[in-house]
């Protein structure tokens, strides 16, 4: 058997209530799109047809994992959920990722990946457990937060480590941007999945695995293991070194400067926000908490302990575009409450990227006197009034009053309401995207409207967050306003992102910006499955012949590229203050989007994968 898979993928109808093994694609098939996002994206392109909306019945949800996913390399924690996108209203696929350790838990449970196809007549969740599965009644969980049904879940199953994976009351009312947590600490935030599991009546899925993924050569694999772990913390601006041990309540703005989103991007150098929550930090008992196997323990508890959530414990993810959108969004400057409200967020099972940028152009609405409250049901939407944000986030979750033209995300939001509101929305193909504020680095601007799988973390570049050695850039660039080479770097940075993350099933945290690391890859590869030969090119073609599936998917669904064009007005604004003061990415974007095009092998004016581009990657047939 070949190393690094288990072998077998489960099949689970809703509406017929059928569970069925199958074995994995073949071999050769499998050493083209690996795993994770290659294979389920494979397998959507394959099984749903483009005439199907996302809360079609016949949508389907992929679950996937890697072939590294549940090894000793660091990090081994992905998985990755391919479907249509809700967000862009099912013009793209939709690609999520989180981490803990439910994928883990899957493969040792002897799975793969799980796809869900049907509708259920009622809320339901799925157990498995070590080669067996069932679909049970989940009635008694449905309306319950994420947290609620996690506990629930695990005593009424009465093993202690079972891993849940659920929606909230987001995803069961099908708001845009509804979102699944597991393990207290991570979600699959981005593509809407946690509605289209609610409009499939599915609340959860709990796994528990006591198995181990099988190696073809052991030994090597755990020497090549051990040079990883013990190297991933030399690049100093590498994610796993700034986010190591919940570091980023110690770096936050690191190195952002004049990136972070604050008040409906109207105060884009908010280093007193960054600046707090640091100090927050020293005062509070953070506690890090780790996904299974993880070096790093980006994630963490913490107990506030003044402010108006002091006494509330929040459990937290490890990265920092979720207290942005939760709070800084709407003027909400307050550590302890951001950290509440964010805690918030992903109880009740929300993308807060996507619903910060909804609210926050409804508060700016507020300030400008678009709206007032006679239109918001009595509530007072000013600067930092998180009693009033909670009230409409429950007001939005029922889809009641005003609360109701705000559940199918910001541009739709923007549309229902006005009276110029849609000349201040932030969006990306009508919905959130990671949300910092990327008008100072024009490299993750670029990466975030071309992303195969709506605005997601697919194609960083190099001039925001993090370095890239192994990419040629041992040091962050400087020139986040410059269009020169952006496009290359967009590229670069997502044929390596989608291969060593993405598909192999890997947090991105463990690869991103680690010296050597596209070696370690590579290497360990090559031990789990027995496979000779896998090159850096042979590894980075599967990078690009993922993103050629995505595009072609999408082209399918209509995608052109005014599409990638798609810009909310604020983002196309040039900010008032800091390092990007008074410049606008609006005059050049159309131009790095073709150029993008262009380095991809795509016809330059409409994005569509020249014929030499697919018969060289292999995927001419589709």
């Amino acid at each position: 058997m070949l190393g690094g898979y288990v072998g077998k993928l489960l099949r689970v109808n809703l509406t017929e209530k059928t569970i069925r093994e199958e074995a994995l694609p073949d071999e050769s098939v499998l050493r083209k799109f690996i795993g994770g996002l290659g294979l389920g994206m494979l397998m959507l392109n394959a099984e749903v047809p483009p005439e199907v909306k996302p809360f079609d019945r016949e949508n389907k949800l992929f679950f996937m994992t890697g072939p590294l996913t549940g090894t000793a390399v660091p990090c081994a924690t992905n998985l990755t959920l391919v479907t249509i996108s809700q967000e862009t209203e099912g013009l793209t696929g939709a690609a999520s990722h989180t981490h803990g350790s439910w994928a883990v838990r899957l493969k040792f449970a002897g799975y793969d990946g799980v796809i869900i196809e049907g509708v259920s007549d009622k809320p339901v969740y799925l157990f498995i457990e070590d080669g067996k599965a069932e679909i049970r009644d989940a009635s008694k969980f449905w309306g319950k937060d994420t947290h609620e049904t996690e506990d629930l879940i695990k005593e009424e199953i009465g093993k202690p480590d079972v891993s849940v994976l659920c929606i909230g009351p987001g995803g069961e009312n099908l708001i845009s941007g509804g979102c699944w947590e597991n393990d207290k600490h991570h979600t699959l935030a981005k593509g809407g999945t946690g509605a289209i599991a609610g409009s499939k009546k599915l609340k959860a899925m709990a796994v528990r695995g006591t198995g181990k993924v099988p190696l073809d050569n052991p030994e090597k694999f755990k020497l090549v293991a051990k040079e990883w772990r013990e190297r991933m913390f030399d690049n100093p601006e590498g994610a796993p070194a700034v986010c190591r041990n919940a570091g980023i309540v110690r770096n936050y703005g690191f190195p952002m400067g004049s990136m972070l989103a604050a008040k409906n991007l109207t105060e884009p150098n908010l280093e007193s926000y960054a600046n707090g929550l640091k100090d927050a930090a020293k005062r509070m008992d953070v506690k890090p908490k780790g996904c299974w196997g993880c070096p790093i323990v980006c994630c963490y508890e913490v107990e506030i302990t003044d402010g108006p959530a002091k006494g509330y414990v929040a459990t937290l993810c490890g990265g920092g575009e979720n207290h942005e959108g939760a709070a800084a969004m709407v003027g909400i400057y307050d550590t302890g409450t951001a950290w509440m409200m964010t805690d918030i967020y992903d109880r009740l099972g929300l993308d807060s990227s996507t619903h910060g940028c909804t609210f926050g152009m409804v508060f700016e609405c507020y300030e400008k006197g678009i709206i007032t409250k006679d239109d918001t049901g009595g509530l007072e939407l000013t600067w930092g009034n998180h009693e009033a944000l909670l009230k409409l986030l429950h007001m939005m979750i029922k889809r009641e009053g005003f609360g109701k033209l705000l559940a199918d995300g910001p541009r739709k939001a923007a549309e229902r309401i006005g009276r110029g509101a849609t000349k201040l929305v932030a969006h990306m193909k009508g919905t959130g995207y990671n949300l910092h504020d990327w008008r100072a680095a024009w490299s993750t601007f670029l990466g975030q409207t071309i992303a195969g799988s709506g605005p997601v973390w697919q194609a960083p570049g190099f001039d925001a967050c993090a370095s890239e050695p192994d990419l040629g850039y041992p040091s962050m660039r400087q020139d986040g306003l410059s269009t020169e080479g952006k496009a290359a770097n967009v590229r670069a940075s997502q044929l390596k992102k989608i291969w060593d993350s993405d598909c192999l099933g890997l947090c991105w945290y463990g690869t991103w910006g680690v010296p050597n690391v596209t070696s370690y890859a590579t290497r360990s590869l090559e031990a789990a499955t027995g496979w000779k030969n896998f090159s850096r090119e042979e590894a980075f073609m599967v990078g690009e012949r993922v993103v050629n599936l995505e595009r072609l998917f999408n082209m399918k669904r209509g995608l052109t590229i005014a599409d990638d064009l798609d810009v909310g007005p604020r983002l196309l604004e040039a900010p008032v203050k800091g390092a990007a003061k008074g410049v606008s990415i609006a005059p050049y974007l159309r131009m790095m989007v073709e150029e993008y095009y262009e380095v991809m092998g795509w016809e330059r004016s409409t994005g569509k994968p020249t014929p030499e581009t697919l018969k060289r990657l292999g995927l001419d047939r589709l």
